[in-house]
């Protein structure tokens, strides 16, 4: 047998083994978590607030704390980082500084959310006076998914063909026009499918809010911003490592976690049918 086809089956082989040993992975902790965590699920579970210490009750204030820092961090990574990134990639030299802004933003979506959660203490809890509430801690991710917006913003720009620029310029189209109606348009669906698995991402973050608002126990609903609030990636951390009595809320903690990967599952399959259905109406 030809050398070049032994190495690519080799190759293949060593493909599909590793695709099957993350699959296998990704099954077995999900098996883990359902089934611990399935028989806690029940609208009472949802819809109530904890009582007892965390041993009884649901986590519905959980939830929607998780909720309202997920609407702030969009508020402000969304428009933000598209802007940015239209700027860069369609208005803005290839030179030096160009260079560094973009090796700048590549480091900060590696950079550990612990260090986003100090930086938002510093700036958004002392400086700003904001204190620890759902404002502070939603700023703090906001600036956490500022990179990976951008960054996806920007390869999607990338990916629009150079001439859909050059015929609306040929017919005389400005420049924001051009972007506008033949640029922007296309780039849609790859924007705002980075931004949502972004914001997935930041949904799950613990270090981030733990030190700008997060909550240990707190029975009742944000009145505003300024408030403390609950929040489901908190809560699973302190019921699997800091509660009084980790063995009787450890039924909790999985019907948490299932909630809280159901949530991240559904903004990933939001992300994936928005992206089909833009594609669709774009080809139509």
């Amino acid at each position: 047998m030809n050398i070049k086809k032994i190495e690519q089956r080799i190759g293949f082989l060593a493909l599909d083994l590793c695709v099957v040993v993350v699959a296998a992975a990704l099954f077995i902790i999900l098996y883990d978590i359902v089934s611990k965590g399935w028989g806690q699920i029940s609208w009472e579970f949802l819809s109530e607030a904890p009582t007892m210490g965390m041993t009884e009750g649901g986590i519905f204030p959980a939830i929607v704390g998780t909720f309202m820092v997920t609407v702030i961090t969009a508020v402000l990574a969304v428009p933000l980082g598209m802007g940015c990134a239209v700027y860069l990639n369609e208005y803005a030299k290839d030179n030096f500084i160009t260079r560094l802004i973009r090796m700048s933003i590549r480091n900060l979506s590696g950079v550990p959310s612990i260090v986003y959660g100090l930086f938002g203490v510093v700036v958004f809890v002392n400086m700003m006076h904001l204190g620890t509430s759902i404002l502070s801690a939603g700023m703090t991710l906001g600036l956490m998914t500022l990179p990976w917006t951008i960054t996806a913003s920007e390869e999607a720009l990338k990916n629009v063909p150079q001439s859909y620029r050059d015929g609306a310029f040929a017919l005389g189209a400005t420049k924001w026009k051009t972007l506008k109606t033949n640029v922007i348009p296309y780039a849609v669906p790859g924007m705002l499918t980075g931004t949502i698995l972004g914001l997935a991402r930041a949904a799950g973050e613990t270090a981030p809010i733990l030190f700008t608002g997060a909550a240990f126990f707190l029975p009742f609903l944000p009145k505003s911003l300024s408030d403390q609030f609950m929040a489901l990636p908190y809560h699973l951390y302190i019921m699997a490592t800091q509660h009084h009595d980790i063995g009787a809320v450890r039924p909790i903690a999985y019907g948490t976690a299932l909630v809280l990967i159901t949530l991240i599952l559904l903004m990933n399959l939001s992300a994936i049918i928005l992206r089909y259905k833009l594609r669709k109406l774009k080809r139509e």
